[in-house]
């Protein structure tokens, strides 16, 4: 049966996941960059995959930098209301442990008097996006986002009529203008649609999905493509030092809009895509998605 201390367990083990490793498509991307790149790029990347991999084997995390915490929740029916109803809290008391156990850096700050708490536990963070579903199990993802590459990040409020052109002239905008802030190569989520809040929500949810995925709308599979090719056309390349590689994956999600409008947000992603998912099911069973245990 599924109790509240599995649950604070899971998520304390997804934390720490997603603080010291990297997903296989990461991981598999930074490989593929390094086999092309030469001179200082190559030299870079050589760094940040020795990075990786003294991460791993060490179980510390991979940049000083550990983020605020965002968490997906996939809710389904797991025989027992009250739990369900102390998810929140059963996050909050696990952000605050993994900060001590990882150990994570106290990031969460109070943003007009800058005070700190100290256990990445503020209003409104960590931040939990519910979805319901029609299953025997709970999915939980820990993706925690540094400021680095979060502060690159742009959203607008474009005309219907600037269309696709006026959408890729965005994404070319935002990411120029990002040059070697959030420590290229970066992963470029693309929200368009909704609303504002929408389009930013789409934006960060385009980063869940593998960077060796496209989207199954043909359409939107072709932009991704288009953009991530002209994006390492830019020549920015490795923490700005040039090469072919300025990006190692872009994903987008579309939603539907008013009439009247067209947003468009991007999330950027540094290097570091970190995530970490787990299902736990109904009867105790917890399975791991993103790192097998």
């Amino acid at each position: 049966m599924i109790d509240e201390t599995l649950i604070k367990n899971t998520i304390i083990e997804l934390l720490k996941d997603s603080s010291t490793r990297l997903p296989q498509d990461v991981k598999d991307a930074l490989n593929k960059a390094y086999d092309v790149e030469t001179g200082p790029a190559k030299a870079q990347l050589e760094a940040i995959i020795k990075n990786v991999k003294m991460a791993e084997e060490s179980s510390t995390p991979l940049c000083q930098d550990t983020g605020v915490h965002i968490f997906f929740v996939k809710m389904g029916d797991i025989g027992n209301p009250k739990l369900e109803k102390k998810m929140p809290s059963i996050i909050i008391d696990a952000v605050r442990e993994a900060t001590k156990k990882v150990p994570l850096r106290p990031n969460a700050v109070h943003p007009l008097t800058r005070k700190n708490p100290g256990d990445n536990v503020g209003d409104h963070m960590p931040y939990v996006n519910y979805t319901p579903i029609d299953a025997d199990y709970i999915e939980i993802t820990a993706m925690p986002k540094g400021a680095g590459s979060e502060n690159m990040s742009r959203v607008a409020m474009l005309n219907p009529s600037d269309g696709i052109k006026g959408i890729k002239k965005f994404a070319l905008d935002t990411v120029v203008g990002a040059g070697s802030k959030p420590c290229p190569p970066t992963i470029i989520g693309l929200g368009i649609g909704g609303s504002a809040d929408i389009s930013i929500k789409l934006a960060k949810m385009a980063l869940l999905r593998p960077i060796n995925q496209r989207h199954p709308d043909p359409a939107i599979a072709a932009l991704e493509k288009e953009l991530y090719d002209a994006f390492n056309a830019l020549g920015i390349g490795v923490m700005g030092l040039g090469g072919k590689t300025t990006v190692i994956g872009v994903n987008a999600e579309l939603g539907y809009c008013h009439t009247a409008s067209l947003p468009v947000a991007i999330n950027v992603q540094c290097w570091a895509g970190r995530k970490a998912t787990a299902r736990i099911y109904k009867d105790g069973r917890v399975e791991h998605l993103t790192y097998k245990r």
